[in-house]
C-alpha cells in the first residue's frame, strides 16, 4: 500500500492542481476583495471588514434579486425533474433505436448556452415566433413573453427545463438502469399494476438519485445568468433580475467589485443552507417511508 501512495497522488495531482488554480484560489481572492470597498479599475482600496456584507443584506433590490432567483427555482426545477424522469422512463425501453432519442435529449445540454439563448429568442418573439404563430393557428392571442412582467420568468423557466434535460434524464435512467428486474418481475406476481409497481419501487429506488438532481438544478438555478443577461437584461420591470445577473450589474456596471464579491458569497451561504435544508428533508420523507 506503501508503495501505490505516489501512483496514487500522482493521477489526483492534475484534478487538485485544477481545483486550486481555477476554483480554491479564484474564491479566496473574491473573499479578500469583499473586505474592500474596490472600485473596478481604481488601484485605491479601502479596508471595510465587514461592512459590504451589511450593506448587502440592507439592500432591497438584493433581496428582490434573490427572491426572484428562488421563484425561478421552484418553477423551473420541479417541472424539470418530472419531466426528464417521464423521459427517462421512456428511453429506458428496450426499443430500436432508443439511443438515438437519448442522444438528441442531451444535445442541448452541450450547446453553447449564448446560441441556445438566441434560440429561444426567436421561439418567442411576439409575431413571428414559434409558439405565437402555434397560438394564432389555435385562434388564440399572441403574447410577447420577454417584455411582459406576468410571462417573463415563467418563459425562462420553461426555456431552462428543456436546456436541462439532457442531463436530468442521464441521471434518472442510470438510476432506473441499477433497479433491479426482480422486483418488477416480483410485483407483477403479486399483481401489482404498472402505476403501483412505479410507486412503491421506481420511486423509492431512485431517491439518491432524486436528491442529487434536486440539490445540483436547485444550485444551477440560484445561479442562472446567461438566459437573463442575452434574453431580458433582468427586465421587464425587474422582475427577472436574478441574483446572478444582479452580482453582474453591480460588479461590470456599478463597478463596486467589493460589494459584488460580498453579495456573491452571500449566495454561496444561501445555496449551502438550500442544499442542506434538501438533504434533510430527502432523509426525513426516506425515513418515513422506509419506517
Amino acid at each position: 500500500m506503501q508503495r501505490n501512495r505516489p501512483i496514487g497522488y500522482a493521477f489526483v495531482a492534475p484534478a487538485t492542481l485544477h481545483l486550486l488554480v481555477f476554483a480554491l484560489i479564484p474564491m479566496g481572492y473574491a473573499f479578500y476583495v469583499s473586505l474592500y470597498q474596490w472600485q473596478l479599475f481604481k488601484t485605491e482600496r479601502t479596508f471595510v471588514g465587514f461592512g459590504n456584507y451589511a450593506l448587502a443584506f440592507g439592500e432591497s433590490p438584493f433581496w428582490a434579486s434573490l427572491w426572484h432567483s428562488f421563484r425561478f427555482a421552484i418553477m423551473a426545477v420541479p417541472l424539470g425533474m418530472a419531466i426528464a424522469l417521464a423521459v427517462a422512463i421512456l428511453v429506458n425501453q428496450k426499443l430500436r433505436g432508443v439511443t438515438v432519442f437519448r442522444t438528441l435529449f442531451y444535445v442541448p445540454a452541450i450547446a453553447s448556452g449564448v446560441a441556445i439563448s438566441m434560440l429561444w429568442i426567436y421561439i418567442y418573439l411576439p409575431e413571428t415566433g414559434l409558439i405565437n404563430l402555434t397560438l394564432r393557428a389555435f385562434g388564440l392571442q399572441s403574447i410577447d413573453f420577454l417584455n411582459r412582467p406576468e410571462w417573463a420568468m415563467p418563459a425562462l423557466a420553461f426555456m431552462s427545463v428543456w436546456t436541462g434535460l439532457g442531463p436530468r434524464m442521464v441521471l434518472f435512467l442510470a438510476g432506473l438502469i441499477g433497479i433491479p428486474s426482480s422486483l418488477y418481475e416480483a410485483a407483477e406476481l403479486d399483481g401489482a399494476t404498472r402505476w403501483q409497481s412505479f410507486w412503491n419501487i421506481t420511486l423509492p429506488m431512485l431517491t439518491p438519485t432524486t436528491l442529487f438532481v434536486l440539490v445540483t438544478s436547485t444550485i444551477g438555478a440560484m445561479q442562472v445568468f446567461t438566459p437573463v443577461y442575452m434574453m431580458t437584461k433582468g427586465g421587464p420591470e425587474g422582475t427577472t433580475d436574478v441574483v446572478g445577473y444582479h452580482i453582474y450589474s453591480e460588479a461590470w456596471l456599478n463597478f463596486n467589485t467589493g460589494l459584488a464579491s460580498a453579495k456573491s458569497f452571500i449566495l454561496l451561504a444561501v445555496i449551502v443552507l438550500i442544499s442542506l435544508l434538501q438533504f434533510r428533508l430527502m432523509r426525513n420523507s426516506t425515513a418515513g417511508s422506509f419506517a
